[in-house]
């Protein structure tokens, strides 16, 4: 893989992922931008203080991009006529501080994953090799985030689909360094604690195990990692990728790990798009990276994985997240999490 780190027209980063060493990236961005402010004052963290949570202030997100037409889109390599957000006629995977943030400057970091230079194509059709280098990326920018001392906890993800709220038909993903420890994690965290002081044993682990050996949720197994949906699923077809090794974050996986994700992770993409059935339009989903946070106590009980779920929960029906689960978190799922399973086990490529 070589890595080349450059600067926007408002000097923003961007960096290019290629797989050829001999690839030359010194396209200049001849855009008329503004300098970005520095201070990310566009963003602000609120505290919550009844929930203890908090909450990120960005109402210049206002103007963002939103459904451009396709011969206007701002992820593809500039061309004669139309200049992107990528200066470069072509590239393999391009990484870039987003123009419009969540959160920038002391309240974290946000970037913009572009899978590919192919505007047509989504995760689920690129090849391994191409999926591999994404795995690289990611990896780069968690090394490269954790040495921020406003970032905490990275967040590697994908939204596909309008259903989720895409506003950009390019295949991509995000990156978001947050300045504290998200609740969710918080909440694992937790749960690990709670678990070593009763057991002695590590959660991530247990759970692993138990979803092997009761083994109706599984629906893919390599030599190096494991794909089931969870005992206590919250989305109609939801499924939790593990390396069979437990590691905190993407750094510490080893070789064999990063060889073999490529073809688990392509295959369960591609059985997502046939749960509905021929015909039918390509499932939404949102594809998350959970990572342990950096500088915290209990880092090393994490387990890196990777949640993926669909929002659709029949053909034509979406699951909205009404009373209970936006009103309470209280989640009510339509499908037995055994038959999603078994769903997808059927899918499964010929």
């Amino acid at each position: 893989m070589k890595k080349t780190v450059t600067t926007l027209a408002d000097g923003r980063e961007l960096i290019y992922y290629d797989s050829a060493d001999d690839v030359v990236r010194d396209a200049a961005d001849l855009r008329p931008l503004d300098a970005v402010p520095a201070s990310g004052e566009d963003s602000e963290i609120r505290h919550d203080p009844l929930l203890g949570d908090s909450v990120a202030i960005a109402s210049h997100r206002q103007g963002r991009t939103y459904h451009p037409p396709a011969d206007e889109c701002p992820l593809c390599p500039s061309q004669e006529g139309r200049l992107s957000e990528i200066p470069d006629s072509g590239y393999d995977v391009a990484v870039f501080e987003n123009r419009f943030p969540s959160l920038a400057g002391d309240s974290g970091r946000c970037e913009v994953v572009c899978f590919t230079s192919d505007h047509d194509v989504s995760f689920a059709g690129l090849t391994e090799a191409q999926a591999a280098l994404v795995l690289e990326a990611w990896t780069d920018r968690t090394a490269d985030l954790a040495e921020l001392p406003q970032v905490t906890q990275v967040f590697c993800f994908e939204n596909r689909g309008a259903e989720i709220g895409v506003t950009l038909g390019h295949p991509h993903g995000q990156i978001y360094g947050y300045p504290f420890v998200t609740p969710r994690t918080e909440q694992m965290l937790r749960s690990a604690e709670a678990h070593r002081a009763e057991t002695g044993r590590n959660l991530f682990d247990d759970v692993v195990a138990r979803e092997l050996a009761d083994g109706d949720r599984v629906v893919l197994e390599g030599e190096h990692w494991v794909a089931f949906v969870p005992y206590a699923a919250h989305w109609p077809y939801e499924v939790h990728l593990h390396p069979r090794r437990r590691v905190p974050d993407l750094r510490e996986l080893d070789e064999a790990a990063r060889t073999e994700f490529p073809q688990i992770y392509l295959e369960l993409l591609r059985r997502f798009d046939r749960i509905f059935g021929p015909g039918e339009p390509p499932t939404p989903y949102i594809s998350a990276w959970h990572q342990a946070p950096f500088r915290v106590p209990g880092r090393e009980e994490f387990g890196l994985h990777l949640e993926l779920f669909t929002i659709r929960r029949t053909t034509g029906k979406l699951k909205f997240l009404a009373g209970s689960e936006s009103g309470m978190g209280v989640f009510i799922n339509d499908v037995p999490p055994e038959a999603a399973a078994q769903r997808l086990r059927e899918v499964a490529s010929e």
